[in-house]
């Protein structure tokens, strides 16, 4: 893990502990500030952007106590080291009960000064990793092995096992749904970075205003709304790999900061003097071709070129129709190993329909499809009759003698999966409309069909729909 540039307050009524302890710690390349008073030192804890805080037990104006609680108070991830004589080290316990992160004796050696603030600033690091690592396992999709016996997945993973030893940066191409998140994951894996996080960010979730601050990080009162300091996810994936999905939605602007960060593996969050260093693998995706996007100057070359120096190519579902059976058996035991539905396996004629679909929206299309079937189908055999009319029999042509219902239960099942069909269709039709409406501005589109943002983007996601409009489900 790479070290920190940490900005440490020091609180303490005697100026030489002061003194000391800023001379040790900028020696060793933190920032310090100092405080001689308990109030003084509460008020920068709560106005600056202080990574430590070593604070004194025994001041006159304030008690260290009540300067923890009031720390705390305002800044309640904000670490705290008590300074404290021998005689109070009970006093000190005590504080650590009430949310400080140590104490160090005085008087103290520079040895075990830097010790324990190093200790507290890992900690804090660790922490802020796993606080945000929590938050991407909400979000993620798949956790299977790359599937299939086609020989193009077997070349792909012989590729994978390859690159995965190396540093150096990679971009996944395909199409939505195809898995590139999963490829990503598979490289950091086999990699030695495993034990650290993978950090997944996607582009086209984030507004433009947004993506500075969520990438690189901000200080409080960077900007209006800014209360409360932020690491961002390239720092939150610092000796681990940052996976950037749909990278071809990323301004020009923010473009050129993500290549002065993977150039000299630094960085400066928003509103913030401080610099980090960051030890981070970048891996990118996109389903667009990046080099047309730099020609039609979408894309900036110095970027592009840093970004493919190993490009992988994830191929769409319709080129490696032999693996759809193995892909449709595995999605289907995994739903019914958690207890869902009664399916266990497909007729020979249905599992030829799956086969011969075309699948625009890739596995991720066939992971859905069988969730639905999951659902809906009472019976241990998925057969043609149960598979949507769009993978059955083309709508508006002759129906399979299989795909005609047999009883009155059967036709109403055959209304309620053609309504649900004809109702899906209009609702991509929907948000690719809002979004030409919007100009490709998701939060703009949302305002203007009257929707929260995050229930539009849930539908793109759903349906494989980038923000420029375009529909690859």
């Amino acid at each position: 893990m790479a070290e920190l540039t940490a900005r440490i307050l020091v609180i303490d009524d005697e100026r030489s502990v002061c003194l000391t302890c800023k001379r040790v710690l900028e020696t060793a390349g933190h920032h310090v500030d100092t405080a001689l008073s308990g109030g003084e030192g509460v008020r920068l804890a709560a106005d600056g952007d202080y990574d430590l805080v070593l604070l004194d037990l025994k001041m006159p104006d304030m008690s260290g106590m009540d300067a923890l609680d009031a720390i705390k108070r305002e800044r309640p991830e904000l670490a705290v080291i008590i300074i404290t004589g021998y005689a109070t080290i009970q006093t000190s316990i005590e504080a650590i009960k009430k949310g400080a992160f140590n104490y160090v004796p005085k008087p103290f050696t520079p040895e075990e000064l830097l010790v324990a603030v190093g200790t507290a600033l890992e900690s804090q690091q660790v922490r802020r990793e796993n606080a945000y690592l929590r938050g991407e396992l909400s979000r993620l999709k798949d956790q299977s092995e790359i599937l299939g016996r086609s020989k193009i997945m077997e070349d792909l993973r012989r590729q994978i096992l390859k690159i995965a030893a190396s540093q150096f940066t990679v971009t996944v191409y395909g199409e939505s749904g195809t898995g590139k998140e999963l490829i990503a994951r598979a490289v950091h894996e086999h990699s030695p970075r495993a034990a650290g996080p993978f950090i997944s960010v996607d582009i086209s979730a984030l507004s433009p205003s947004l993506l500075e601050s969520e990438l690189f990080g901000h200080v409080k009162g960077a900007f209006t709304g800014a209360t409360q300091s932020r690491p961002g996810y390239i720092l939150a994936a610092d000796g681990g790999t940052l996976f950037l999905d749909e990278i071809s939605n990323m301004s020009l602007e923010a473009q050129g900061k993500l290549l002065r960060v993977l150039e000299s593996r630094e960085l400066r969050p928003v509103g913030s003097e401080l610099v980090h260093k960051v030890d981070v693998r970048v891996i990118a995706a996109t389903n667009r071709d990046l080099y047309l996007l730099v020609e039609s100057g979408a894309f900036r070359e110095d970027l592009y070129y840093r970004l493919n120096v190993i490009p992988i190519t994830v191929p769409p579902l319709r080129e490696r129709g032999d693996d759809v059976p193995l892909l449709a058996m595995h999605f289907l035991r995994a739903a019914t190993a958690a207890g869902e539905g009664q399916a266990r396996s497909f007729t020979t004629a249905a599992m030829a329909k799956l086969m011969s679909h075309q699948w625009p929206g890739n596995v991720r299309e066939l992971k859905n499809i069988v969730a639905r079937l999951v659902a809906t189908v009472d019976a241990e055999l998925v057969d043609v009759r149960h598979l949507p009319p769009e993978i059955a029999g083309e709508a508006g042509g002759a129906l399979d003698r299989d795909a005609v219902p047999r009883t009155a239960e059967e036709l109403k099942e055959a209304k309620r999966r053609l309504k649900e069909m004809v109702y899906e269709r209009v609702e991509r039709e929907f948000v690719v409309e809002a979004l030409r409406r919007g100009g490709g501005n998701v939060t703009r589109a949302a305002e203007l069909v009257c929707m929260q943002r995050t229930n539009l983007h849930a539908l793109m996601r759903r349906y494989g729909i980038r923000r420029d409009g375009a529909d690859f489900s």
